[in-house]
């Protein structure tokens, strides 16, 4: 039943990201239908700042654990926060090995949500290796049911240069497929040496299920945003403050001014100058 919610929510709240919907979907529905998944389901969002990325991994999280991101089967780490200095690598892999073995012992259904993966040092990532690949067992935990999602605005410029180029090649962005994007994410996100996911064995062992990418947002899209969150926010819908609010955010490119540079991230905070 959560699943049709999620659907639902998805269709009515997020916007202009169909390609999104439509891989998160897949992915979630072919997962929790089985009750014996082979491994995990591991997902990687990529998009540039304010395309939904965060927006969407809670929706997620909101659906499948009562508390949500609250939920103690559900854990969140952030580069910044959490493993912030390089010569502590290897005791940044030790305890996060130890911390994913120790929370899949106590629940197999868990969730691990690693956020701005473009910052994480360069070979931590890979001690999660074993818990992501299809063994039975690992420590003597089957952890076949835990979902992993990394978030990134790696890849990002590159899906945002590859959806202008059609844009100019005629292309309705509702026709754009993964496989317009996945070469372009691979190379800006796997093949760079700044990257988490650098030489990363996730990626040589094909142990992403879904990568998701979330593509820039246009004016009209941004006019979406601004309403929801007037609503939200229990404030009139005017036209005219819906008008000014979403022309108040910078886009590009320089000539055409087609995408939101911040996507929607900035709405919230600029409604308060128009009321």
């Amino acid at each position: 039943h959560f699943v049709s919610g999620l659907e639902f929510d998805l269709a009515t709240n997020l916007v202009g990201q169909p390609l999104v919907r439509q891989q998160v979907m897949k992915g979630l529905r072919g997962f929790l239908e089985n009750p014996n998944p082979v491994k995990p389901l591991v997902m990687s969002f990529h998009g540039s700042t304010g395309t939904g990325k965060t927006y969407v991994s809670s929706m997620l999280i909101r659906y499948l654990f009562q508390g949500g991101l609250q939920s103690p089967y559900v854990h969140h780490f952030s580069p910044i926060v959490h493993f912030p200095h390089a010569e502590h690598i290897e005791q940044y892999k030790e305890s996060l090995r130890r911390w994913i073995r120790g929370n899949l012992t106590s629940c197999g259904r868990s969730a691990f949500l690693f956020d701005e993966m473009d910052k994480m040092h360069p070979g931590l990532i890979d001690v999660i290796i074993p818990f992501l690949g299809p063994s039975w067992v690992v420590y003597g935990t089957n952890y076949r049911k835990a979902i992993f999602i990394f978030i990134s605005n790696a890849g990002g410029e590159q899906i945002n240069n590859v959806t202008l180029a059609l844009w100019r090649a005629r292309k309705d962005r509702e026709e754009i497929s993964l496989q317009d994007l996945e070469p372009a994410i691979s190379k800006a996100v796997f093949e760079n040496p700044e990257s988490g996911f650098w030489n990363s064995g996730i990626i040589n062992e094909h142990l992403i299920d879904f990568v998701v990418p979330f593509l820039p947002l246009k004016h009209h899209h941004v006019k979406q945003c601004v309403v929801s969150e007037l609503i939200q926010q229990g404030l009139e819908v005017r036209p005219d403050v819906v008008q000014e609010v979403a022309d108040s955010i910078p886009y590009f490119p320089e000539e055409e001014k087609l995408f939101s540079s911040t996507g929607c991230k900035t709405v919230a905070s600029r409604i308060s100058f128009f009321f």
